[in-house]
């Protein structure tokens, strides 16, 4: 749950910076008579996202258990592609993201009024659909089917509060510090969704090796123990793995991780102060 509660703080926190710049904008120029078509492109995405989400689960429920195990590996390996595509992207752009947004709606604002719903629902839409596969990938680890429902949730009500409260300047957060540590944080749990997908094809039996173990430390690290259920909840790191899904998880997060975090390595020791606030100005 702790690591299906950070994708949707994660997520849900791109999603309310996204709208509550386009929302300060408007209400800054003058044009809150605007914000029901920004809204109604927002809630359109939610929809579709959500629908999303239980398309995929109905879709899984209906194949054998071979065809199961496939689906579920497409889909954890297309949750690595788009977490490691948005940490990195998010990386780049979390200091000029309101300009950008900024310039689109003032060009959607010129075509018409619904222009500005369909560049909402654009805004939104990706990481609403980005996050349903993600949610759906790092579901399938949990044994207790309330546990998925119950982290998304409150890491989106998580993110909501904190986007409110930094639209509403009553706490200020370097964003761009905030997307850094959870992105190397997310490394780590798309490298345990990439083992979920080299073990469910193991399972299908399109790779072999489903009985030979890497290591084994159920004596150090028992299953039943609440240390143990978080590692594997959160990172996916379990007892007794096959060997194919250690070097799934290590030659994933390693080099991820490391070519993640290298402009960091690389910075001057002693840089320019930053603004108080720059990465919040937004």
């Amino acid at each position: 749950m702790t690591a299906i509660y950070l994708i949707g703080l994660r997520e849900g926190l791109e999603i309310t910076l996204v709208v509550s710049i386009l929302v300060a904008f408007l209400v800054k120029s003058d044009r809150g008579h605007l914000l029901k078509f920004v809204w109604a492109g927002v809630a359109a995405a939610v929809l579709l996202s959500v629908g999303f989400a239980a398309l995929l689960e109905a879709g899984a429920a209906t194949l054998t258990f071979e065809q199961q195990e496939l689906f579920e590996a497409c889909a954890s390996f297309a949750a690595v592609i788009f977490v490691t595509w948005m940490i990195f992207w998010m990386r780049r752009m979390a200091r000029r993201m309101a300009a950008e947004l900024r310039g689109r709606l003032e060009e959607a604002i010129q075509v018409g009024a619904w222009a500005i719903a369909g560049m909402a629902f654009l805004a939104v839409v990706r990481e609403g659909l980005e996050t349903s596969i993600l949610f759906y990938a790092a579901a399938q680890g949990t044994k207790d089917s309330a546990e998925p429902l119950i982290g998304i949730s409150l890491g989106l009500l998580t993110a909501v509060v904190l986007g409110w409260l930094l639209y509403a300047s009553a706490v200020r957060i370097n964003l761009t510090r905030f997307f850094t540590w959870t992105g190397a944080l997310l490394v780590l749990v798309a490298a345990g969704i990439f083992k979920y997908g080299v073990h469910d094809l193991q399972e299908s039996g399109v790779l072999p090796g489903i009985n030979t173990h890497a290591y084994d430390v159920t004596g150090v690290l028992p299953p039943d123990a609440w240390y143990a259920e978080l590692l594997r909840g959160m990172f996916n790191i379990t007892p007794q793995p096959t060997v194919l899904e250690t070097v799934a998880w290590l030659g994933y997060g390693i080099p991820v991780l490391v070519l993640f975090l290298l402009p960091l390595l690389k910075k001057d020791p002693k840089p320019a102060a930053e603004p108080a606030g720059a990465a919040t100005s937004a």
